[in-house]
């Protein structure tokens, strides 16, 4: 029997098992490390490069199944870029006209794969920069017999920024992204403003973003950027808050190493859990270690 490697189950690096980039790797590694360019450090990436050998069913799936299913894209520098002249044309990629939903770091597939096969009229394309996460979606793909999901090998700004047109997209997914703890490395986070304008971007009028984090700061953090945002609207704005806020429980309990605290979160907006969202391997972890998940839902202005 051939073992395959591990691999985290989201888009960027993923709480249980988080990266110091002080020694893992430099801000901006799948670009810089490639090219050698400084230029490209004014734009960080929020991910941390990882191995992306392929062995076992994860290479026979890709031997089968990528030329059907990877958007082969024409790269601007490195393995992840993607050159700003190529645009995305869905309905002809999908052979119809549908709903496009994009999940951004699509780790091991899980969750893009369930919805592609739970609602076979709509369209998917799962973002991910990890070789082996791709590898496992496309091993799902074949196993469920889905005709509705596209993925591709891409730095998730740039799919925002010139990929995909404007307006053209129905949903954004942004579950569980890597947190990057610690609060020098905050600016490594994916969820900023200049983010949330790309996103916004690309969603059709009345689009949605669904988010969802297992670490309080972060979702906190979520919430300012996507409150502040002119282009977006709460859709549970001011619901589960005071007692029935997740964060108050967070912070009496003490539940993500560090003291408990009295605040009560008066705010709220936490969005109750996506129920298009099946129960991943990832989020399945963060239930076993004791911490809560908050979701956010926000409609395009």
């Amino acid at each position: 029997m051939t073992t395959e490697p591990a691999l985290p189950d989201a888009g960027s690096l993923n709480a249980s098992d988080p990266a110091d980039p002080d020694t893992a790797a430099p801000e901006n590694a799948s670009v810089s490390d490639e090219t050698g360019d400084p230029r490209h450090f004014r734009s960080p990436v929020s991910f941390v490069r990882r191995g992306s050998r392929l062995q076992g069913r994860r290479q026979q799936a890709w031997d089968e199944l990528s030329d059907r299913f990877v958007i082969d894209v024409p790269r601007a520098e490195a393995d992840t870029s993607v050159d700003p002249e190529y645009v995305f044309d869905a309905a002809a990629e999908f052979g119809r006209t549908a709903p496009l939903i994009v999940e951004i770091g699509s780790g091991l597939g899980e969750a893009v794969t369930h919805a592609a096969e739970q609602n076979p009229d709509k369209d998917y394309l799962a973002v991910e920069v990890y070789l082996p996460g791709l590898a496992q979606t496309l091993q799902r793909i074949g196993q469920k017999e889905l005709s509705n999901v596209r993925v591709v090998q891409a730095n998730a700004p740039e799919v925002l920024t010139t990929m995909l047109p404007a307006g053209t997209v129905d949903e954004v997914w942004v579950f569980f992204p890597d947190p990057w703890h610690k609060t020098r490395h905050h600016k490594r986070r994916m969820v900023k403003d200049e983010f949330a304008e790309l996103v916004a971007r690309v969603l059709v009028p009345g689009g949605i973003w669904r988010l969802a984090t297992d670490w309080s700061d972060y979702a906190v953090q979520m919430r300012e950027v996507l409150d502040a945002s002119s282009s977006f609207r709460n859709l549970h704005d001011g619901e589960r808050a005071g007692e029935d806020s997740p964060l108050t429980r967070v912070n009496r309990e003490g539940l993500e190493k560090k003291a408990p605290v009295n605040d009560v979160d008066t705010r709220g907006g936490w969005a109750p859990r996506f129920d298009g969202r099946i129960l991943t391997s990832f989020e399945n972890k963060a239930h076993q270690a004791g911490r809560l998940i908050f979701d956010l839902t926000y409609r395009k202005a």
